[in-house]
This record gives structure tokens, C-alpha cells and sequence, in this order.
């Protein structure tokens, strides 16, 4: 199995290649459109600020390419943030995958949110041995709200969309990569899909 992580540099994309190597498969970091294009498995990773993170996508060519991928992809934070329509972070147009525009939290709690926090109305494969309420490793200011492509919800000053999922792409809020051993199992139901 081919599995590429696509290397736009706006992620922190080792940490993802070693939970990888831990499940026992191979991922190859890349940014190359004829490579993605060819992957079984592609991860989009995603740290940082949305409006540069798209200049990058968009300086490779990769904003065109992304939304026309047929495999399974999986966008982790800022990844599945800029699969979205828009972001409120730099006034960004995003990808356009996912119908839903990504706002920022009220100034009611505390930003960004940093921490473990819980999963729940688990909607998919990707979460299959995954208990509701299971906890997972958040770090972001911005939020995606709930929509018809929600497939968990996590609670932080409001109920938000912590993964989607439409045809072939996913996303992931939380970082499964950092959410030991239940983010293992998702990355690894990810790879198995």
C-alpha cells in the first residue's frame, strides 16, 4: 500500500509518519502531484495559520489537486479546516470540499483550546473499536460547526464537528497521530478503509 503525506510545509508531518511506522506501514512524505495522485492512502496534515498554509497549497498546484483525488484522504486539523469552504484565520477560501465555513471560538473560553477533550456521536468505519467519549489530543482556535457531513462532535463553549466525512475524505479536528492509542486505532481504520 501507498501511503503519501502531503508535504506542503504546514504540518508536522514526522510526528504522523512515525504513528504510521508504529501500525507497521510505510508513508512517504510528498508533494509531488504525480505521487499523491498515485497513493492508496493520502494524508493532509495541517499546523499553523490557514491563509499561509493555503498560499503554499497554492504555490505547488496542490489547491487544484486535492479536491479531485478518487482515494481515501484524510485531513488532520488545519487540513481538514482548509477542506472546508472558508476560514475566518486570514480570511481564507478554502478547498471547497466539505459545504461548511470554519469560525473562530467566543472569547467565552479559553483560546486556543489545548488538550484532551472528548469525542461522541460517532458516525463512521474510521472509528470502528472506538468507544464514545473517548478522549483525543486537540490544539486549535477555530472550529468547524456541526453539519450534515459531522461524524463526531466534541463540546468546547459549543458542540462542534471534531470529524467529517464526504465520499472519500475525511477529517479529523484532533490529532490521532497525538491521541495514543485510540488515535492509533483511527489511523489504523483509516489505512484499512
Amino acid at each position: 500500500m501507498k501511503i503519501v503525506i502531503i508535504n506542503y510545509g504546514a504540518g508536522n508531518i514526522q510526528s504522523i509518519k512515525f504513528a504510521i511506522q508504529r501500525l507497521g506501514f510505510e508513508a512517504i512524505l510528498s508533494d509531488s502531484p504525480k505521487e499523491i495522485k498515485e497513493a492508496d492512502k493520502i494524508i493532509f496534515p495541517g499546523v499553523g495559520e490557514a491563509s499561509s498554509a493555503m498560499q503554499k497549497l497554492k504555490m505547488s498546484g496542490l489547491d487544484q489537486l486535492i479536491p479531485t483525488l478518487k482515494q481515501p484522504v484524510l485531513g488532520i486539523c488545519l487540513g481538514m479546516q482548509l477542506m472546508c469552504n472558508y476560514c475566518e484565520e486570514g480570511n481564507t477560501k478554502g478547498l471547497g470540499i466539505f459545504d461548511v465555513d470554519v469560525v473562530k471560538f467566543e472569547d467565552s473560553v479559553k483560546i486556543p483550546q489545548i488538550g484532551w477533550n472528548q469525542i461522541e456521536n460517532l458516525k463512521s468505519d474510521l472509528f470502528k473499536g472506538i468507544k464514545e467519549k473517548e478522549f483525543m489530543y486537540l490544539v486549535h482556535s477555530y472550529y468547524v460547526p456541526l453539519n450534515i457531513e459531522t461524524i463526531a462532535t466534541t463540546g468546547y463553549g459549543v458542540k462542534y464537528t471534531s470529524a467529517m466525512q464526504k465520499d472519500n475524505f475525511y477529517g479529523t479536528q484532533f490529532h490521532p497521530e497525538k491521541s495514543s492509542f485510540s488515535g492509533a486505532q483511527i489511523l489504523k481504520n483509516f489505512l484499512e478503509l
